[in-house]
């Protein structure tokens, strides 16, 4: 494995100068740009690509066994946190990068049969009882070889020999130092195969070649996992449209019950955003893995080649319409969630209107209900008034009864009890007032 030179290591920064203390990713960050380099290669080579998709449980299985090829031969195993790992086995290099959902493994063997270059690939070479135990699923399984030109350039009918038959698509490539070539189809092995022929290749240029061409294919596999994906979810996304239009249309209707319609809209907005939580990762996924085969085709320097179709052409041709139908599902999901938003308010906001309006209905009923309250109170009050004053009046005439009983004055009681009443009367309903003045003014 190769390691960072001293300068590039974790380590503190020397005090020479006086500067503040350095962010705690400064040096990770630094060396993120030196991370998985591309392996120097001697040519002639033959070259096998395995691709494997994990779990998190099955990436922590990965490193264990891992660790078991290193001790086999007797080499350091990569640290615990290390995402790709470069070394030489006794017969066949190897490369090892660990990536977000997959993993990839590359072997490299300088032992090639020009007459039949993929009778004997890498991966032969390598222990078969540690190949068959292996974690996770093949998702990109593949063979490379990089031979020397020969004097006459190779025509379409001899490479596609080496290709079961098959149509094959290339370029030259690298400024005219390689002509690669594939036919982008899994063979009888199991294995996709791709051709190198080298003029003038150096050993970091082969290595950066075999490199993209390998990202080309694992990353074209990679982008297409969400064209599945979007065909189910196609007529899906059709049929919760037309629920919507029609939940939409009934909404329109002056008779139309506002609470039920809310209820559907809510039941159709927790499946579309479901559908949409679900899938949003692979379909943004999908779309960057896209952007990197892009890149990649950029990064060989594609030259077309007469009466051969260019990767580039191959791929945009064949990949553009599913990445263009996964777009296109992912944004029909997020303007049909917008729409139901804008139409989930626009109800709301109608319900709203229909209780604010049943409320002022209610208040209106409870001020008019309050207004006959207090035209009972004001007849009960009245009527009070009257009762006391009669009461007083009673008692006055009694009085007087009394006294004219005793013969003590010589009193008439009607006559008193019938020239108290105005005044008695007068009393009470300032009093009655007085009081009801009181009673307001409490908070």
């Amino acid at each position: 494995m190769k390691r960072c030179p001293p300068y590039l290591a974790n380590r503190t920064v020397p005090k020479l100068f006086n500067i503040p203390e350095n962010h705690t990713q400064r040096f990770s960050l630094h060396n993120e740009i030196h991370a998985r380099p591309p392996v120097p290669l001697r040519l002639p080579v033959s070259a096998s690509l395995l691709a494997l998709t994990l779990n998190e449980q099955e990436k922590a299985l990965e490193r264990e066994h891992l660790n078991s090829l290193c001790q086999r031969f007797a080499i350091n195993p990569p640290p615990p946190d290390a995402s790709h790992f470069i070394t030489r086995f006794d017969n066949f290099l190897f490369h090892w990068e660990q990536h977000g959902e997959f993993s990839t493994y590359c072997f490299y063997v300088n032992t090639v049969d020009i007459n039949d270059p993929y009778a004997k690939p890498a991966l032969a070479f390598v222990p078969i009882d540690w190949l068959d135990k292996l974690v996770g699923q093949t998702i990109v399984a593949a063979h490379a070889v990089i031979l020397p030109e020969s004097e006459q350039p190779p025509n379409p009918e001899e490479i596609s020999q080496y290709f079961e038959g098959n149509t094959v698509v290339g370029a030259k490539m690298t400024g005219g130092d390689a002509l690669a070539f594939t036919d982008f189809r899994i063979h009888n092995d199991g294995f996709s195969r791709f051709m190198v022929f080298e003029k003038k290749l150096q050993s970091q240029q082969a290595g950066r070649l075999l490199q993209r061409l390998f990202e080309i294919e694992i990353y074209r596999v990679m982008a297409l996992l969400a064209f599945p994906i979007s065909q189910e979810l196609a007529p899906k996304v059709s049929g919760y449209e037309q629920r919507l239009s029609k939940i939409t249309t009934t909404m329109a209707q002056s008779d139309c019950n506002d609470a039920l319609l809310l209820d559907q809209m809510t039941r159709l907005a927790a499946e579309v955003e479901s559908h949409i939580s679900h899938s949003q990762f692979r379909f943004g996924a999908a779309e960057a893995y896209y952007k990197i085969v892009e890149q990649r085709i950029v990064d060989i320097r594609e030259q077309k080649i007469q009466g051969i179709q260019t990767i580039g052409e191959f791929l945009t041709k064949r990949m553009q319409p599913a990445i263009s139908s996964c777009k296109s599902t992912s944004k029909r999901f997020r303007l049909l969630s917008e729409r139901i938003s804008n139409a989930s308010q626009l109800l709301r906001t109608r319900v709203d209107i229909s209780i604010e309006r049943q409320n002022q209905a209610l208040l209106t009923s409870m001020d008019l209900r309050a207004k006959i309250q207090l035209r009972f109170q004001e007849t009960v009050e009245g009527l009070s008034i009257v009762a006391i004053t009669t009461y007083i009046i009673s008692l006055i005439h009694s009085g007087a009864k009394a006294i004219k009983s005793a013969e003590m004055i010589a009193i008439k009681p009607d006559l008193i009890a019938g020239i108290a009443i105005p005044f008695v009367l007068f009393i009470v309903a300032m009093a009655a007032r007085r009081l009801r003045k009181v009673i307001k003014n409490i908070d």
